[in-house]
């Protein structure tokens, strides 16, 4: 159903498969818990990028939001679109960067574990935490901020599993 949505919307081809590998590595973290909700999880990586098909900027995030609200997602479905850029961005970002002012932090166990399968998938490549760090660092003005709560995403989603 939600891929179907993203072909409704006219979202680009390149981000609904963007969107599936995100899903794919979502899944793969969430298998490291066993109070996680893997539906939500489905709905939310599916759809994290649904407003791509309208704008390509920052507020892809806010713009996907308020198209889950549109077809009736749950508030838990448009959180995760909502709080999946990066690690998160605070009430301060957010004004700096033109959108409304709240925290676009990740919350939830499925919001981060969503958030951080997006950091980790480049177009539909897997990628590491070290090259989302020299990204950011190289494309981000004041990243620090950014990269410790990226660290911290990895730490308790990803390399708190590693043996």
């Amino acid at each position: 159903m939600e891929i179907e949505l993203l072909e409704k919307e006219n979202t680009p081809e390149n981000v609904i498969e963007h969107c599936k590998a995100v899903y794919r590595k979502a899944m793969k973290i969430a298998a490291n818990f066993d109070n996680v909700d893997e539906d939500l999880i489905r709905k939310g990586a599916l759809l994290h990028d649904i407003g791509r098909s309208k704008t390509h900027g920052i507020t892809h995030a806010v713009v996907g939001a308020e198209i889950a609200e549109r077809y009736d997602y749950s508030e838990d479905v448009v959180n995760i679109i909502e709080r999946h850029i990066g690690a998160g961005i605070t009430a301060e970002e957010a004004v700096k960067l033109g959108l409304p002012e709240k925290s676009y932090v990740p919350q939830t166990l499925e919001e981060k574990i969503v958030a951080h399968a997006d950091n980790l998938i480049s177009g539909t490549k897997e990628v590491d935490v070290d090259f989302v760090i020299e990204k950011w660092q190289r494309t981000i003005e004041d990243s620090d901020d950014n990269i410790e709560r990226l660290k911290k995403l990895d730490d308790e989603l990803i390399k708190a599993f590693e043996e």
